[in-house]
């Protein structure tokens, strides 16, 4: 059986997905023709319910739970792991300005959907100056005084520094201090339309996958290296260990009350729309 799978080009998603992509465990019957795609295209690529398998952020999850079932592997969920607000000049005159509520602020941000504004709109529910942008532009953007401030994710927590950028703020770390949990970044979702046991099968053949990544961490070396943007080999091991963790091989109780947090949060505060349907493949359990 051939399914669609959608995930980005970036570390954590190749690593987590080469022992399954090239066979490397058993895929118990199924094959996969994938997309690479940058985060924003996938969530809306799983709006439109294109594929039977996909990465999405967790907020755009909110829009396409009709549509999707969220699987216990594969996700992105941790600590220190979240989205960062950066700038070019003065970074304490900025973040005043956002507590302020100061609207002329321009911010660049990597999709409408993803969970980066998400957390954005929880912190400064007044920055709505707003541009989208693919998240590898973002740097530029702020760099070359398009945008006043960046809305960054992914390996760009590593290199914003070097290019002579500062930091606001991290959502990441306002989310974790309001919460006490996890930030979830990103998920592995299921269509509602495929059959049940096909739905558990994948859920089983990822985790597989995650186990033995975690088990041969540079089996899939030349193939995450392939698909990294100029990154070096340090770079993307470091990339991998910020967002694949014990979340990634299962959700559990844990992972499962991160989410449910986020939603209930969101929905609290008029982010998302109300939901119908169950998130979760195996329940809360």
């Amino acid at each position: 059986m051939k399914l669609t799978i959608g995930f980005s080009p970036c570390p954590n998603d190749t690593f987590i997905f080469d022992a399954l992509i090239h066979h490397k465990i058993d895929t118990e019957g199924l094959d996969f023709e994938v997309f690479y795609d940058d985060v924003e295209t996938l969530n809306q690529k799983a709006f439109r319910g294109e594929l039977d398998i996909t990465k999405l952020s967790y907020h755009a999850f909110a829009y396409a739970v009709d549509k999707y079932v969220l699987l216990d592997a594969g996700s992105a969920l941790g600590f220190g792991v979240g989205p960062l607000l950066i700038c070019k000049d003065d970074a304490e005159e900025l973040r005043e300005r956002l507590n302020n509520g100061d609207t002329d602020v321009k911010i660049a941000i990597p999709g409408k959907y993803t969970t980066a504004n998400f957390l954005l709109s929880l912190a400064f529910p007044e920055a709505t100056n707003k541009q989208e942008l693919v998240f590898s532009d973002i740097e530029n953007a702020v760099l070359d005084g398009r945008v006043d401030v960046g809305l960054i994710i992914h390996e760009n927590r590593f290199t914003y520094q070097d290019k002579g950028l500062h930091k606001i703020i991290d959502l990441g770390d306002y989310w974790e201090k309001r919460t006490g949990c996890a930030i979830p970044l990103g998920g592995i979702v299921a269509n509602r339309n495929l059959p049940a046991d096909v739905q558990d099968k994948i859920n089983r053949v990822i985790r597989k996958s995650v186990e033995f990544a975690f088990a041969n961490p540079k089996s899939g070396l030349e193939y995450i290296r392939s698909h990294a943007q100029e990154m070096s080999e340090e770079v993307m091991y470091k990339h991998i260990e910020l967002y694949v963790n014990q979340y990634s091989v299962d959700l559990g109780a844990e992972g499962k009350k991160a989410i449910r947090l986020m939603f209930d949060t969101a929905l609290e505060k008029g982010i998302i729309p109300a939901i119908e349907k169950e998130l979760f493949l195996t329940g809360d359990k």
